[in-house]
């Protein structure tokens, strides 16, 4: 299965307001910053907390470097929601100069 991706470059800044940003990384990480207004699920919690997502909502799956959100958004794809990895996580975002919080 291809996983949609896309990069920093290609998403508009700011973002729009029904975008959804997924960080499924682990909490001391998501402590460290995190794209503002962020819903935080960590990638090994995601298949119990699955339901509590919107699989209508466009949402972007973010992690540190693209791995962890490339398989989320890979299981999240066949469950039917409407989702797309970020090449390259936060720390393609925050050397873009995006904002974190």
């Amino acid at each position: 299965m291809d996983v949609p991706t896309t990069t920093v470059e290609d998403l508009p800044d700011p973002l729009p307001d029904d975008l959804v940003v997924l960080d499924v990384r682990e909490q001391h990480e998501w402590d460290a910053g995190h794209v503002d207004g962020a819903t935080h699920v960590p990638l090994g919690d995601l298949p119990t907390r699955v339901g509590e997502l919107d699989p209508q909502a466009r949402t972007l799956v973010v992690c540190h470097v693209g791995g962890r959100s490339a398989r989320a958004t890979a299981w999240l794809a066949q469950q039917g929601h409407d989702v797309v990895n970020l090449a390259g996580g936060m720390d393609a975002w925050e050397a873009a100069g995006r904002p974190t919080t």
